[in-house]
């Protein structure tokens, strides 16, 4: 069995999006690999309408109270290892997944696949927005870490202990330690998924909070 976890804390304005991409991808490899998808939502801490729109689609559903979403990949895994699963898939509730998602991470001869990611409504980005995104990108490591597109086979996850309980930065952490664990990770920046560009950041020092500082960048420069 394949398992896919998703952290959830109030998104209830993308979680429709990103369940429907999400169970379409489930059934596309269900149906060409003949093997079952278990879709695992931990919704973490939610006030909105999380709940019920995940109650309309075919996902297992844990209620936790961290607002931690390492602590939540966590408890996702955790029980999907439990109940058999030999591959663990990650995104997002703001990220819309392509139909062969799982299986560009599950055909590759490999312990764990980071994949890429895309910015959704980038043209309606300020372009000094977008040329310093594009900078940092160029700037950074090629080899980026996205907790939104990231898959790792169930003996690896389990031999490093699986997700720490950080609110930002789990997903580095968790390869780092892959990493010096000796498993084969592979870089597939062929596969990518579409993640919100919002800059209202749900972990701190993730993407959102990164648009965030880029934007007031910005700003600042144009003396705003």
């Amino acid at each position: 069995m394949i398992g896919i976890v998703v952290p959830v804390h109030n998104e209830q304005d993308c979680l429709g999006r990103c369940l429907q991409a999400l169970t379409a991808a489930a059934e596309h490899f269900s149906r060409t690999q003949d093997e079952a998808v278990e879709i695992v939502l931990v919704l973490d801490t939610c006030t909105d309408e999380s709940s019920a729109i995940a109650a309309t689609f075919p996902v297992q559903v844990i209620e936790v109270d961290h607002t931690n979403v390492g602590m939540a990949r966590h408890i996702g895994a955790d029980w999907l290892l439990e109940h058999g699963a030999r591959w663990l898939a990650f995104t997002d509730a703001d990220s819309e997944v392509s139909q062969d998602w799982l299986s560009s991470q599950c055909d590759l001869d490999c312990d764990a696949v980071c994949g890429n990611i895309r910015l959704a409504q980038w043209s309606q980005l300020p372009v000094e927005q977008r040329r310093r995104y594009l900078a940092h990108l160029r700037d950074s490591d090629p080899k980026r870490i996205y907790g939104a597109n990231l898959g790792v086979c169930a003996n690896a996850y389990r031999a490093v202990g699986g997700f720490e309980p950080r609110r930002s930065h789990e997903d580095v952490h968790l390869v780092r330690a892959l990493q010096a664990g000796g498993f084969r990770i592979v870089w597939n920046a062929a596969s990518y998924v579409l993640t919100s560009a919002r800059s209202t950041a749900r972990a701190p020092e993730g993407l959102g909070a990164l648009l965030q500082s880029l934007e007031a960048s910005g700003m600042e420069q144009e003396g705003l």
